[in-house]
């Protein structure tokens, strides 16, 4: 490569002109396609994955009334969690590949009725099998929804990929924030059925009318010529490299990197999520210090995933992502320290640290991956990656259930801290693929 010519760590910094230089307008050509705003399709994304948000995010509040009401213990209910990460997760694949060739209409109405009905059957669920079976088709309505959600952002916003899908993820995780308070006020062997229903009625009417006002572009939106666009220079990395199909991108050691540092994040985060209000209790800790643990969380988790997924539009988003997963690390060990000291507060601020730099690998991958391997099937691609989520919602369930009798709570956080760390130590070994069109310079962001 001869001097001055652009690498991709050059590249990795550059955060303007990418979408702009060719004179290429993505919001005009949105407009003139939907006839409206681009945005209101990220509104709808964003309320859908809002509502569906509680299986994920109010589980560690609900589980003990569950587990109390139901006379189930609560290691048997951690199982109820991860087979919730399974089916969510292994659900994204078919339905990224059916929206990708016939759009998001009638999958998000199957969406709808799976996810609400899931929640409003739990209010009258008499067994574990009950359990299981409710939170696992409603899982599968989750699944649909955020791929849905994270890819209407990729394919109507090439030019804002990282904001716009922090956007929808922002909603998943801090949409739960107004709903954890009433879950941990009601949250008794005799009112949890009613919190069980009603939250159930708000999926299904929110996902009901997300599912009327999503559409997708046509896949020639881009190629319209405009006058003063000149090549493909005006756009969009994901837009710009080549479009691999699922087959072609498996062959590729970056994405089984991925796969691996995917796995190790989603264990790190999950493992808060699912156990933060057993883990304060376990310390002694204040009642209210779990309550405001398990409220704040989601908001850390949400605000972070706008802020950074931002960032990485602007800069280096390898260097932004394998810092946000070395401080999710920091923050982790941390959290066992003030546990141990006893002192509450700092307790919360750690849990709002830790969630705040490991939420954000939901916007990192899919934004990274569209700019290896294209937008085009941008849906079906990210599904099989997170797929990954599968391991980590073994790991802080089952896996984690087991840790903790066999070793207790420390060491099992101390381990989620250790894999943040691992990813982020990764991150720095990646590269385009060879192939792709990126080689020489590498898609940091698209201003």
């Amino acid at each position: 490569m001869g001097e001055g010519e652009p690498t991709a760590e050059d590249a990795d910094g550059e955060a303007e002109g990418a979408a702009t230089a060719g004179g290429v307008d993505y919001a005009a050509r949105a407009a003139d396609t939907l006839g409206f705003s681009r945005w209101w399709q990220i509104a709808a994304a964003a309320g859908m994955m809002a509502a569906v948000s509680p299986y994920q995010y109010v589980w560690s509040s609900i589980s003990p009334a569950l587990s109390e009401g139901l006379d189930i213990a609560l290691p048997a209910l951690g199982a109820v969690f991860s087979f919730y990460v399974v089916f969510q997760s292994l659900s994204q694949f078919p339905a990224g590949k059916w929206r990708d060739s016939r759009g998001p209409g009638a999958l998000t109405f199957l969406a709808a009725i799976l996810a609400g009905g899931g929640y409003v059957g739990l209010a009258y669920a008499t067994s574990l099998w009950q359990l299981y079976l409710l939170y696992s088709l409603g899982a599968v309505g989750v699944g649909i929804v955020y791929t849905v959600a994270v890819n209407t952002a990729v394919k109507w916003f090439p030019d804002r990929t990282g904001l716009t899908t922090g956007v929808g993820t922002m909603a998943f995780a801090a949409g739960s924030a107004l709903v954890v308070p009433y879950v941990r006020a009601n949250a008794t062997v005799t009112a949890y059925s009613d919190v069980l229903r009603n939250i159930g009625i708000g999926i299904l009417v929110v996902t009901l009318v997300g599912s009327l006002l999503l559409r997708d572009p046509p896949k020639d939106w881009l190629d319209r010529a405009d006058g003063d666009d000149d090549g493909d220079e005006g756009l969009a990395a994901s837009i710009r490299g080549r479009n691999y199909s699922t087959r072609e991108m498996l062959t590729t050691w970056q994405f089984w990197l991925l796969y691996a540092m995917f796995i190790a994040m989603a264990s790190a985060d999950l493992l808060v999520i699912a156990n933060v209000v057993r883990f304060a209790e376990n310390f002694g800790l204040a009642a209210l210090v779990a309550t405001l643990s398990a409220t704040l969380l989601p908001v850390a988790a949400g605000v972070s995933r706008l802020i950074l997924g931002e960032a990485t539009d602007r800069f280096s988003r390898k260097r932004v992502m394998a810092g946000s997963f070395l401080l999710a690390g920091l923050f982790r060990i941390g959290l066992v320290g003030a546990g141990e000291a006893g002192n509450g507060a700092v307790f919360v601020v750690f849990v709002l640290g830790a969630m705040f730099f490991s939420s954000p690998l939901y916007v990192f991958f899919p934004s990274l991956l569209a700019d290896y391997y294209g937008a085009a099937n941008s849906s079906g691609n990210y599904a099989v990656l997170y797929t990954a989520k599968v391991g980590g919602g073994v790991f802080s369930g089952v896996v984690a259930g087991y840790l903790v009798a066999a070793l207790g709570w420390n060491p099992t956080f101390l381990l989620g801290g250790g894999l943040a760390v691992a990813a982020g130590l990764a991150t720095f070994a990646l590269r385009p693929p060879s192939g792709s069109g990126l080689e020489t310079v590498e898609p940091a962001a698209a201003d």
